[in-house]
């Protein structure tokens, strides 16, 4: 089951978006799921280009899907007068107006945050930008990967033999959150002043916060963190060993403590803890390769199963290195029943993963994916448009 808007933290709050792709998406959906009333603003015909990224969930895409759920979608033409009017119409009774345009756009349809206070003074006005909408790379067009590379990121991820991106979207995650936490703060800012305070962020300013580590690393080290795949930069011995059985299983040692743990009880190798070449968490990191060499020895002596128990027996966190399969079928997303039912447009029902933060008392909602333009007439309906001006737009393509 899933809460009941009414119930929801964010009841009455109703956000317009003129969204696409992963990051502005990500962060309404979030407000979705608390309750928030999200009206996603489409193009005509196709809608968000994100619906086509893919089409391996019964047909629809696996961003979308993941991305848009419990979301109303209505199509406008922003080129005709009359698809303007009708946004017009829906941030005067809004409480937030997010956009991830490409750059210059917004201004150019007179919803900059300037333009928008005019004319709705407690609208929330949140943007989403590839590099800010000032400075040198204001104008410049920006997606997932290239900031990654613009921000370090592809440098330190990858191994000896080359670079590598991240695995998921992580500019456009780290965005997103940025986005949804300054909506709320902005949304709490204007409960307890009255004054409806504007949101910007960019995601290369999201991402490089997130690069702080090794930012610093490398400013007072001299020298940037290497790339070594699994392997931790800065502690040793930290990274995935293969088993006996071919299952990778990373470990980490994190103290002294630890490190004499796995000498006396997994290496069986005592000695080794007053080795001065193992001494301090320096020295093990300047002795890697050799500490690694003894490392995997051990693990080709024991299947993964045994690995796990003789870790988790002496203290030292580790982990099986799950692929995608071994994840979906996780026992502990299982045990804590974090998996609930969401509709597709088509009215296949697929899982999805409840948020991650719990509110005590609270059940989110988990509602229907749209389909494109799906709430289009209803909500035109609820702003005072009658049947005949409905196909009167229809018919001169503005929605």
């Amino acid at each position: 089951m899933t809460g009941r808007p009414a119930d929801l933290p964010l009841s009455g709050i109703t956000v317009v978006s003129l969204e696409q792709a992963v990051a502005a998406p990500f962060a309404t959906r979030q407000l979705a799921d608390l309750g928030a009333r999200v009206i996603k603003v489409e193009r005509p015909g196709d809608g968000d280009f994100a619906r086509r990224y893919d089409t391996t969930v019964h047909g629809e895409s696996s961003y979308f899907v993941w991305l848009n759920r419990s979301k109303e979608s209505i199509t406008l033409d922003l080129k005709t007068d009359a698809g303007r009017e009708v946004l017009e119409r829906l941030l005067a009774d809004a409480d937030v107006f997010v956009q991830n345009l490409a750059p210059g756009a917004a201004a150019r349809l007179g919803l900059a945050p300037e333009a928008l206070a005019e004319r709705f003074p407690r609208l929330i006005a949140a943007g989403l930008s590839g590099y800010g909408t000032s400075g040198p790379w204001a104008g410049r067009k920006a997606y997932d990967l290239l900031v990654q590379c613009q921000a370090g990121l592809v440098s330190l991820t990858g191994n000896e033999h080359g670079t590598a991106r991240a695995g998921i979207s992580v500019a456009d995650i780290a965005g997103g959150m940025y986005l949804y936490s300054g909506i709320l703060t902005a949304l709490f800012t204007r409960a307890t002043t009255g004054t409806a305070r504007p949101v910007e962020v960019s995601l290369f300013e999201a991402l490089a916060e997130w690069m702080h580590q090794p930012a610093y690393y490398t400013r007072f080290g001299g020298v940037q963190p290497p790339r070594i795949g699994t392997r931790h930069a800065t502690i040793a011995p930290y990274g995935a060993f293969t088993a006996a059985d071919g299952k990778d299983v990373l470990f980490s040692i994190q103290n002294e403590r630890e490190w004499a743990a796995l000498c006396e009880r997994f290496l069986e190798r005592p000695e080794l803890v007053t080795d001065p070449r193992f001494a301090t968490g320096s020295d093990r990191v300047a002795h890697r390769a050799e500490l690694d060499a003894l490392v995997a020895e051990r693990f080709t002596e024991l299947d993964s199963a045994a690995v796990g128990r003789i870790l988790d027996d002496a203290g030292i966190a580790n982990a099986g290195v799950n692929d995608m399969a071994e994840f979906l079928d996780h026992p502990v997303l299982d045990a804590r029943d974090r998996w609930r039912d969401v509709r597709l447009p088509g009215g296949t029902e697929v899982p999805a993963l409840l948020p991650p933060a719990d509110l005590g008392g609270i059940r989110p909602r988990m509602d229907a994916v749209p389909g494109v333009g799906e709430h289009t007439e209803r909500i035109l309906t609820e702003l005072g448009y009658d049947t005949a001006a409905v196909a009167e737009m229809r018919a001169a393509h503005a929605i």
